[in-house]
């Protein structure tokens, strides 16, 4: 059964990796499409799920373009976002590229698992190779853990940017705005767990790598 795991894992992460590929390329394929909200698009209301309680979304078209409204907590928190075909565009051209950085990350994280175990099926765990294909998880992992923060962070400003100039909240009557994004700080998602990890598999690697160097001094040794 030890035996069959490392061929187990390399098809699953085979597989894995083409599905990351092929979604790769779809998110390709529609930054490059580029749809558009057609104007005058509207829908609903939708009776939706929101807190445990029914709530509302409807789109409505205004002036060529279409107002968002989301009714939540029997009417005591409306949410309106103004030209939301504006809202789409943030999230194509900001949040499609944050979702393939995600991708192409995750497709060369499965592949070097599956050389990886690959090596492994093969009996050349403590090999050159296989040391340099766990250094080269760990340092994907850190860098991955660096760009996809800055990223996500550039993704969260725009969308934020964007509700703070046509968004405008109604909390039991009481119609607010989002205050201006200028100096905020936002939120990067869960990149520091990426990190640490990455730290990680460079400490096994350096294991490896200690293992590898025994092995050499008493296959001389012999």
């Amino acid at each position: 059964m030890t035996a069959v795991l490392p061929k187990i894992f390399r098809w699953v992460f085979t597989a894995l990796a083409v599905l990351a590929g092929l979604a790769a390329v779809g998110i390709v394929i529609a930054l490059l499409v580029d749809p558009a909200l057609p104007a005058g698009t509207h829908f609903g209301p939708i009776t939706v799920d929101i807190l445990g309680q029914p709530g509302t979304v409807t789109l409505r078209a205004v002036d060529g373009d279409s107002d968002f409204t989301l009714n939540a907590l029997h009417g005591s928190l409306i949410l309106v976002v103004g030209k939301a075909g504006g809202l789409i565009e943030v999230l194509k051209h900001r949040g499609l590229p944050v979702l393939l950085l995600n991708a192409l990350f995750v497709a060369t994280l499965f592949e070097l698992m599956r050389r990886l175990f690959l090596n492994v099926g093969r009996g050349e765990s403590f090999t050159p190779q296989t040391v340099r294909l766990v250094q080269l998880v760990g340092g994907t992992l850190i860098v991955f853990s660096l760009v996809s923060a800055l990223a996500e962070s550039w993704f969260v400003h725009a969308a934020y940017a964007y509700l703070a100039s046509h968004a405008v909240v109604t909390i039991s009557g009481t119609s607010l705005r989002l205050p201006a994004p200028d100096g905020m700080r936002f939120p990067h998602g869960g990149s520091s767990p990426v990190f640490f990890s990455g730290l990680l598999v460079l400490a096994l690697s350096e294991v490896f790598r200690q293992g590898l160097a025994l092995k050499n001094e008493h296959d001389l040794t012999v």
